[in-house]
């Protein structure tokens, strides 16, 4: 369709396993850098990476081409 635009705002919020406090700032750091990163690489649009010590927090735009699902299983630090 012409002239058709497409925004997919998402929120995705990942705890840690227990909700224990295990992700101290020097780390978070770099981690958010690094999801924040893999997003771009992915072309997706992130707005905001961050968290706190027992969860992460990523608001992005979807790109309408990507799926949520496969964003998702990408960006999943639980699988690492």
């Amino acid at each position: 369709m012409a002239n058709t635009y497409t925004q997919l705002n998402v929120h995705v919020v990942f705890a840690v396993k227990g909700r224990e406090n295990v992700l101290n700032e020097k780390f978070t750091i770099r981690l958010f850098e690094y999801l924040s990163g893999t997003l771009v690489k992915l072309q997706q649009y992130p707005f905001a990476v961050g968290g706190h010590k027992n969860h992460v927090h990523i608001f992005f735009e979807l790109n309408p081409a990507s799926s949520l699902v496969e964003m998702i299983a990408v960006i999943d630090i639980s699988a690492a």
